[in-house]
C-alpha cells in the first residue's frame, strides 16, 4: 500500500468509544462520503508513493478546517486554490489553514512540501461543546477519557510511514505539554520540537507573521 492509501484506511476506521463528559460531542468529518472522496483525491495526489514522511502534530480538527474537509489545516478555500481540488463546501477561510499554506508556499508549494511532511494530530477527531471548538486538553475529564484513543491515534499515525524519530508539535503550550507527557511514558519520539500554533500567530501575533514564519521554516528540517 502507498502512504496515502494507509492514511485513507486510518481515517476510515476512526471512532471514539469512550464516554465523553456531558456536553462534549465528537467531530468526525470522515463519516461523510464527500469528505472521504476528497481525502482520497488529496492523498492520492500528494502521497501516492512509499516515501517516509516527517510528522507534524497538531491538536485536533476544528470546525472550519479539517472538520469540514477532513484534511488537517486545509480549509475549502486552500483545498481548491492551492491544492487544485474542487469542492462544494462553503468557501470560508480558516486562520490556521491560511498560515500553513503560506508556509507551504514559502517551502516550495504543496507538491514539494507533502513529499517530506505529513500533518496529523494528537487526536485525529475533533470536539465541539456549546457549538464551539473544544480541544482534547480543555478538561482533565475529557483528556482522561480520550487517553487510550490518543495513544492509539499517535501509534497508528507513526505506523503510516513516519521516517524520523523526531516530530514537530504545533503549539508551544498545552499541546506540547501533553505530547511531552505522553512521550515520557511511551517513548514514541527521541525529540519533540515545538512550533508556534498557526492560529495563535494569526490571531494574536499577526503583525509579526513574517518573523514567526521564518522561525518555523528554520526549524523544519527534512
Amino acid at each position: 500500500m502507498t502512504f496515502g492509501e494507509r492514511v485513507i484506511d486510518y481515517y476510515g476506521d476512526l471512532q471514539i468509544k469512550a464516554n465523553l463528559p456531558q456536553g462534549v460531542e465528537v467531530l468526525n468529518p470522515y463519516l461523510d462520503d464527500e469528505v472521504m472522496k476528497l481525502c482520497k483525491i488529496f492523498y492520492h495526489k500528494y502521497y501516492n508513493d512509499e516515501r517516509g514522511r516527517i510528522f507534524i502534530v497538531g491538536i485536533n480538527p476544528g470546525r472550519f478546517g479539517a472538520g469540514i474537509t477532513g484534511i488537517p489545516f486545509t480549509d475549502p478555500v486552500v483545498l481548491e486554490k492551492e491544492c487544485r481540488i474542487s469542492n462544494n463546501f462553503e468557501k470560508r477561510k480558516e486562520l490556521s489553514s491560511e498560515f500553513i499554506y503560506r508556509l507551504i508556499d514559502r517551502m516550495g508549494g504543496p507538491d514539494h512540501f507533502y513529499k517530506h511532511f505529513y500533518i496529523g494530530s494528537v487526536s485525529s477527531l475533533g470536539f465541539v461543546k456549546d457549538n464551539k471548538n473544544y480541544n482534547y486538553y480543555d478538561s482533565k475529564e475529557l483528556y482522561n477519557a480520550l487517553k487510550s484513543t490518543i495513544i492509539s491515534n499517535l501509534v497508528d499515525q507513526i505506523g503510516l510511514g513516519i521516517n524520523s524519530r523526531k516530530c514537530y508539535c504545533l503549539g508551544q503550550g498545552k499541546n506540547y505539554e501533553y505530547l511531552n507527557l505522553l512521550n515520557m511514558e511511551l517513548k514514541l519520539f527521541d525529540q519533540i520540537i515545538p512550533l508556534p500554533h498557526p492560529r495563535w500567530v494569526m490571531q494574536y501575533r499577526r503583525k509579526r507573521l513574517a518573523e514567526f514564519m521564518d522561525q518555523v521554516i528554520d526549524k523544519l528540517i527534512y
